[in-house]
């Protein structure tokens, strides 16, 4: 247990509590979030679109979201360079296509419903993308 929170950065009472008020501030941002990928996705499949298709276009307006929050918000990040922001592309991107081989997995092969499919998705993708996000993607590069 030490050896995880070490490797989380968590060494005292201050960094345990930065992490869980940055966790918060995640969730927070991360259901505005999910409101607009969802209110995306569901809009678009009642407008006839293509579930896969539906998410994609849900998932390139909640990246730009998730970054605008996430770097001014959650971790404050105070670069200036556009380093940040392909991080949480790619970061966002992997998960989407691992959240795309879900969907795709429990509507057409588990026959789940398509409307409850992306919620059991966000299980996995809100941790991962917190974690992803705090130590890689919106990290503040130590001075030289």
């Amino acid at each position: 247990m030490i050896r995880l929170l070490a490797k989380l950065e968590i060494t005292d009472r201050a960094s345990f509590f930065l992490f869980i008020k940055q966790f918060i501030k995640f969730g927070i941002v991360g259901v505005s979030n999910t409101v607009i990928a969802l209110g995306t996705y569901y809009l678009l499949i009642f407008l006839g679109v293509h579930y896969l298709i539906a998410n994609g276009i849900a998932f390139v307006i909640s990246v730009c979201n998730a970054y605008f929050w996430n770097s001014r918000f959650v971790f404050k990040v105070k670069s200036k360079s556009a380093v940040p922001f392909i991080r949480v592309f790619v970061v966002y991107t992997c998960t989407a296509l691992l959240s795309t081989g879900l969907l795709y997995l429990m509507v057409d092969i588990l026959l789940i419903s398509q409307w409850i499919a992306p919620l059991i998705n966000l299980c996995i993708t809100i941790p991962l993308n917190f974690l992803l996000n705090k130590f890689w993607a919106l990290r503040e590069e130590k001075s030289k």
